[in-house]
Order: C-alpha cells, then sequence, then structure tokens
C-alpha cells in the first residue's frame, strides 16, 4: 500500500518520524549465490529464515545488529557495470578489531581496496574501502574512535534524553573461519590498493602519506 498523505515536514516545525532503530539494507544482486558467499563467508553475516510468502528470489542475513537483504535482479544484464572505488560514494561502514586483519583478508582473496587516514583534533580514523560483487562499497574504519557531538543542543536532548553523549564503544565485527579455499567470483579485481590518504579535517587537504600497507 502507498501512503499517499502529506508528507512528514522536515525542518519546518513538524515532528520527525518516531523511529527506533535501523533494521536492515536491502541490495539488489546479479548472482545471488555470490552475493551470499560474500556476506557470509567473507563478511560473517548469518542466513535467517526469509518469509515463504515472497514470490521473488532473495536471501535475509543478519549479523552485527543489522540485516542484508539480498534482492536476485530479474535483469541481471541490465546492472550497471561496477565503478572505481571512490570513498564518496554511498557504502555502508562497519567498525572492527583490526584494520591489519581485515587488510590481509582482503590481500588474501584479491578483493582490491582503498586505504584512506582521517585526522580530526588530533584523533586519527582509519578506512578500508571496498566494493561487493555488485559494486556495492563497503567501509571498514575505526570511526568509533570519534565522539557523537549533535550540533543542535534540542537534538541532542532527544537522541540523548538530557544526557550527555556518550564516549564512542567500539561495535566490533566479531572473527569468524574463513575456508582458505573460499572463491568469491566476480568479486577479485586485480592488485590491492595501498594507498593511505591522510585529510585535513579542517581545510580539507589531502596529502599521500605511507605509500603502501599498514603494518
Amino acid at each position: 500500500m502507498v501512503n499517499t498523505t502529506a508528507g512528514v515536514k522536515c525542518g519546518g516545525g513538524g515532528a520527525a518520524l518516531p523511529l527506533s532503530t535501523l533494521n536492515h539494507v536491502s541490495l539488489v544482486c546479479r548472482s545471488l549465490s555470490t552475493s551470499l558467499t560474500f556476506y557470509r563467508d567473507f563478511l560473517g553475516f548469518v542466513s535467517v529464515r526469509r518469509p515463504g510468502s515472497f514470490d521473488f528470489d532473495g536471501a535475509w542475513l543478519f549479523n552485527y545488529g543489522i540485516g542484508i537483504h539480498l534482492l536476485q535482479a530479474e535483469d541481471p544484464e541490465s546492472m550497471p557495470p561496477n565503478k572505481e572505488i571512490n570513498p564518496k560514494d554511498n557504502h555502508i561502514s562497519f567498525t572492527c578489531e583490526s584494520m591489519e586483519a581485515v587488510q590481509r583478508r582482503l590481500k588474501e582473496m584479491g578483493v582490491r581496496y582503498v586505504q584512506r587516514r582521517v585526522e580530526e583534533g588530533g584523533v586519527y580514523v582509519d578506512q578500508i574501502f571496498f566494493h561487493d560483487p555488485d559494486g556495492f562499497m563497503i567501509e571498514i574504519c575505526t570511526c568509533d574512535k570519534l565522539p557523537v557531538v549533535p550540533l543542535d543542543a534540542a537534538a541532542a536532548h532527544s537522541i540523548f534524553a538530557g544526557r550527555s553523549p556518550p564516549p564512542p564503544v567500539a561495535c566490533k565485527i566479531r572473527p569468524v573461519k574463513q575456508p582458505s579455499a573460499t572463491k568469491l567470483g566476480s568479486v577479485a579485481a586485480g592488485g590491492c590498493v595501498g594507498e593511505v590518504i591522510v585529510v585535513d579535517a579542517i581545510n580539507g587537504a589531502a596529502a599521500a602519506g605511507g605509500g603502501g600497507a599498514m603494518s
């Protein structure tokens, strides 16, 4: 059913929608089996039951407090080709226990990635960007080092119920054993990119640094 009533006012004094949590991200894929392998065996998501009343192919996965809903494309050939990795493109981001372990695993699987480092007030945030089999970007980062600082006092009261914003808490990706023979098909796209970019958060200047992988 489509609700055709007036939409919720944004920034015009109207109340925001009464949301609670982020439930899932839905992704259309060329090959359901290839994407299942990627999200389950590579990223550590677990397959969960999907409503049997659905009359289209797909799969549901869950881990780290969020669901991934995969949808088999009706016309896979019509999907756009994979793009170059652009950290400013749409993506979903996870924090992790070890950036070195993530980088090592990406190299083992031959998954192309871009590495960046952002500085904010003396705090350095490391980021690794790569694509899933259909070109949707995944980020692994240490963004939990940065505190959540609302820019609006009213918003802060609404979000934190009058309490001060909590300090950042790491939402860690739990390690899973990976079979050494796992193949991701079209996921592999050449060698790894070990580019390290240090971004000045104040003036936006970027300077290449390190020139290689993290140790």
